[in-house]
């Protein structure tokens, strides 16, 4: 089954740049609009009414550039949005939720640790998956600071370095073996996450779950792009492009748009 149209992919920002590479990689010949609502970020400290109403609007931007697909490349919204999306929109919408699951599987101590937004840690859907795991313990934490730097381009700051000390050193203290990773923005962070953590703890993050995730419902319900062909990618923001462009490293444009 062939179909030509893009994949549509939205975030509280720039963290969902993450979620598209892993798709990129694996899809290389699909098109691509991503979305980044950097103006109202970040989601994780806002409710859940607010964070239905951004994901709508994202949502119906998307829908008018004719996406196949919607990825939330955004856990707060996934957690928080998901169930309200899919409802209201006949298009098939791929979410991302932290990977509780194959850490507490692959747990050799039955100790986990959780770094993620208020809002992904406060949602219903978080709580569920959770709770399917009684035998493992999982150490909560809320990332309070971290997306604003990463928005204002302070991955590499003393800010951050100070931030992520005061968050992972109880959970190195609570004897953690996997941390996942619960929000988008942070895979950027693992750099500075691998110089503060012992070696032998894991660090998941849901990137190529998700990829694998949408080829497989674009295989069985939506259908690909015709093979041979140069994938576009066009990256929207409704704030400052500097950090988008940064993050990806200057090789793709940024189109600057108010929605």
């Amino acid at each position: 089954m062939i179909n030509n149209n893009p994949i549509g992919l939205f975030d509280s920002g720039i963290g969902g740049t993450s979620i598209w590479s892993a798709i990129h990689e694996l899809l290389p010949n699909e098109d691509t609009i991503y979305l980044a609502d950097s103006k109202n970020a970040p989601y994780g400290q806002k409710s859940k009414e607010e964070i239905i109403e951004l994901s709508i609007k994202n949502t119906e931007f998307l829908l008018d550039q004719d996406c196949k697909i919607i990825v939330v490349a955004c856990n707060t919204a996934t957690t928080n949005a998901i169930k309200e999306l899919r409802a209201k929109y006949d298009i098939p919408f791929i979410g991302i939720e932290p990977a509780i699951k194959p850490a507490a599987i692959h747990s050799q101590k039955h100790v986990i640790g959780i770094l993620a937004t208020q809002g992904t840690l406060n949602s219903e859907l978080f709580h569920q998956t959770a709770e399917k795991f009684q035998d493992t313990k999982i150490i909560e934490q809320i990332g309070h600071g971290l997306v604003p730097l990463i928005e204002n381009g302070a991955l590499y700051s003393p800010e951050m370095d100070k931030l992520l000390h005061a968050y992972l050193e109880p959970m190195i203290a609570a004897n953690i073996d996997y941390l996942v990773l619960g929000c988008s923005h942070y895979p950027y962070l693992i750099p500075q996450i691998k110089k503060i953590l012992p070696k032998d703890i894991k660090i998941i993050d849901s990137g190529e779950a998700v990829a694998r995730q949408t080829k497989n419902v674009l295989q069985e319900k939506v259908g690909l792009h015709s093979e041979n062909h140069l994938a576009k990618t066009v990256f929207y923001t409704n704030s400052n492009p500097k950090v988008l462009s940064e993050i990806l490293e200057n090789k793709y444009p940024v189109t600057v748009k108010d929605f």
